[in-house]
């Protein structure tokens, strides 16, 4: 894997009243964020709308406070088509992802809660959940101000920021939006992001390795350095390979059962 390695901090966060859960078996389901603001059907994802990975039968509801049941998701990465979008224009959070190109890979790291078979624990964890490959075939959409061609929807037509903008002209508003190649995925088994893998694989922005404070926790620290959308690791660079390597084998060890 030559491709460099970007870092997307998604689904619903610390300042949401829910997580996506993760199972005993490192099973999980995705819970994306709210829509903001809402937009109406048909265009809409709703949360009562959005199927269990599990158990294809199920809705998500089970998970989800019931006053959002009826509320529009950003639904965003999507593991249907594989498309995944940001204001990399307008926000400095995804500035960074104006960089990708063909054969690079978006990783998507999530917070999750621990369930159990009484229910949530309070327990936190981060782990990746899946990731693009940049497609060699039109796989990126760049400051997208007017509704795309035809032949562009065919590909991007499941992405959020394209429902949006669908629903409500206001909203081609120069985001970017990403296709994966037939090569991306969604994990069936979330892999963990440590301590370990941090320090083994990961850089903060200046090279330098990652500062774990003793006065906060390693969740914490790991909030705190993939908040912002980066390039984490480049194969070309002195170091890179080790660090790709390391990454990788630790994403093989950790998807499966």
């Amino acid at each position: 894997m030559s491709g460099r390695i970007f870092l997307a901090n998604v689904g619903a966060n610390a300042s949401h009243r829910f997580a996506s859960p993760i199972f005993p078996d490192r099973t999980f389901e995705f819970l994306p964020i709210p829509e903001t603001p809402d937009i109406p059907p048909p265009h809409a994802v709703r949360y009562r709308d959005l199927r269990s990975y599990n158990r294809r039968t199920e809705d998500l509801t089970a998970y989800i406070p019931q006053r959002l049941w009826d509320t529009a998701t950003h639904n965003d990465p999507e593991f249907e088509t594989f498309t995944y979008g940001d204001n990399c224009e307008t926000t400095p959070r995804g500035a960074s992802l104006k960089r990708l190109q063909q054969g690079d890979f978006l990783f998507f790291i999530a917070r999750m809660e621990d369930w159990v078979a009484d229910g949530p624990t309070q327990r936190f964890g981060f782990y990746l959940v899946g990731f693009l490959e940049i497609s060699a075939s039109e796989g990126v959409l760049a400051n997208v101000q007017a509704e795309p061609s035809e032949k562009l929807l065919e590909k991007f037509w499941n992405n959020a920021h394209i429902r949006r903008g669908l629903a409500d002209p206001t909203h081609w508003d120069r985001f970017w939006a990403f296709a994966g190649s037939e090569e991306s995925r969604r994990f069936p088994y979330a892999v963990p992001v440590t301590r370990q893998l941090c320090e083994e694989a990961f850089r903060a922005a200046n090279g330098a390795q990652w500062r774990w404070d003793e006065h906060r926790s390693d969740l914490q620290v790991i909030g705190s350095y993939t908040r912002s959308c980066r390039c984490v690791i480049d194969p070309s660079t002195p170091d890179g390979r080790d660090r790709a390597d390391a990454f990788w084998s630790w994403v093989a060890i950790h998807d499966r059962p």
